[in-house]
């Protein structure tokens, strides 16, 4: 069998760069080395996770906020099993809808391991030892990542686990040590803490969040706080010791090394990061070397030093997120007709999904400072807003910052409920350089959360906000 463009692995990267090569008239194939379509995002990520944190937050909302509200409830408790069940039912869903895809586009599937022959042979093994090969002119390389596990952490997926084995824990845990407070710890850290489960994280850095605002670190971590998680920041963990029903977990305080903490939980979950998964791709039979990171180089077209053979997702350089992968799938499968799509990946948001939600895009105000661009800074508290009041959800801010002297939006930063969809707003306007007077002119429904966007630009204008 030959393809014009064959694609392994089927993540939104993988998936999305098949349907839009298929649309631009490419006979395509994809290669999945699990049963089932979606990658890592689909079946042990974003979407599972969105699952349990929405019916975490429900339970959360019924225990704390429902009397509030005029709702009694009595011997209110958590099904765990069922929570777990509606999450699988998700997942299966997703699943089906992306074979769905995958037919409507007449994308020939494969299920089984790729591994390059050469630049235009692909072996494909299958679990049941099989083997399979195929042509192609052009390849897209989108097989993702895994998490991070040093092997000095023991992890065996019972007691010290990753966020795979988070999602599907059928009892909630009296405790949990979460090394690691970046965007999956805190996500899977807070579920379990609304929840009920004492949860504690431990962070190398000063702050979590690291590489998103500051004011998105803090403000988080006070909201973080509410709901009981309690913050060790600037510790290194030495010592994970699972047992049979614990683990334990020692860490050393980076500002003075004669002092330790020590735990002992019903689990570890280890959150510390991801690397490229490119095992076994045979890349080597190709001529791609791999970066001191373990990433695959690729040029200005993301085509690697092999003509013809391209990589997006988390295998290359840039954020590890979803929506970035199939953007790269896009603009690659353009590419290859000869279009001139454009990425501009300063503009791609960062978001936690937590409750409230954090989302990110454009220069923090760190960035500018060390950068030494004239700005103006602009906030909000979600608090002031008469949509915060009637629903509850007070906690958070909107910041923008803008040029000094253009008054060009640079960054806007969120902490607030729905932040990961208000962000689109901002990437929309800032996409097209607007100012941060243009979003001050514009009508916003009121009472909506998004009216906490235009008075923050108000007040990046000239101080002038509404509402404050």
């Amino acid at each position: 069998m030959t393809y014009d463009v064959t694609v392994i692995g089927s993540g939104p990267g993988g998936y999305v760069a098949a349907i839009r090569c298929a649309q631009l008239g490419l006979r395509t194939a994809i290669i999945e080395r699990y049963s089932v379509l979606g990658g890592t995002c689909l079946n042990v990520g974003c979407i599972p996770s969105k699952a349990l944190l929405d019916s975490s937050e429900h339970y959360h909302n019924a225990h704390s906020n429902f009397t509030t509200h005029g709702i009694d409830l009595k011997d209110l408790k958590v099904n765990m099993p069922q929570m777990i069940k509606r999450k699988n039912e998700v997942v299966l869903d997703n699943n089906k809808g992306v074979e769905f895809l995958m037919k409507k586009n007449k994308i020939d599937v494969f299920h089984g391991h790729g591994t390059f022959v050469n630049k235009n042979r692909i072996k494909i093994s299958t679990p049941s030892g099989n083997t399979e090969e195929i042509e192609t002119a052009r390849v897209i390389i989108a097989t993702g990542s895994k998490p991070i596990v040093p092997a000095n952490f023991n992890y065996d997926k019972k007691r010290v686990i990753t966020s795979t084995e988070a999602l599907n824990i059928e009892k909630v845990p009296g405790s949990m040590v979460v090394i690691g407070g970046g965007v999956i710890g805190l996500e899977l850290g807070s579920v379990y803490a609304r929840l009920g489960t004492k949860v504690t994280v431990v962070e190398y850095l000063d702050r979590i969040i690291a590489g998103m605002d500051s004011d998105c670190s803090r403000e988080l971590t006070k909201v973080l706080k509410k709901i009981g998680i309690e913050f060790h920041l600037r510790h290194a963990v030495t010592e994970v010791t699972p047992s049979k029903t614990k683990v334990k977990v020692v860490a050393k305080s980076r500002d003075d090394e004669s002092k330790t903490l020590s735990w002992d939980a019903d689990y570890c979950l280890v959150a510390i990061g991801r690397r490229p998964y490119t095992d076994n791709l045979g890349l080597e039979n190709v001529g791609i070397a791999l970066d001191e990171k373990g990433r695959i180089p690729v040029n200005e077209h993301l085509e690697t030093a092999v003509p013809g053979i391209y990589a997006i997702g988390d295998v290359i350089k840039g954020a590890m997120l979803a929506h970035k992968a199939e953007e790269e799938g896009v603009f690659v499968a353009e590419t290859i007709v000869g279009q001139k799509p454009h990425i501009h990946y300063h503009l791609i948001p960062g978001v936690v999904y937590t409750w409230p939600e954090v989302a990110g895009v454009g220069y923090t105000e760190e960035e500018l400072k060390e950068q030494g661009v004239p700005y103006k800074p602009g906030k909000f508290p979600f608090r002031a807003l008469g949509r915060a009041r009637a629903s509850m959800d007070l906690d958070g801010m909107v910041k923008v910052l803008a040029h000094k002297e253009t008054d060009e939006i640079l960054g806007v930063h969120i902490v607030g409920a729905r932040a990961a969809d208000l962000i689109a707003e901002a990437v929309a306007l800032m996409e097209f350089r607007a100012a941060a007077e243009d979003a001050a002119r514009m009508s916003h429904a009121h009472p909506t959360f998004a009216e906490a966007f235009k008075e923050a630009c108000l007040a990046a204008t000239a101080n002038r906000s509404l509402h404050m």
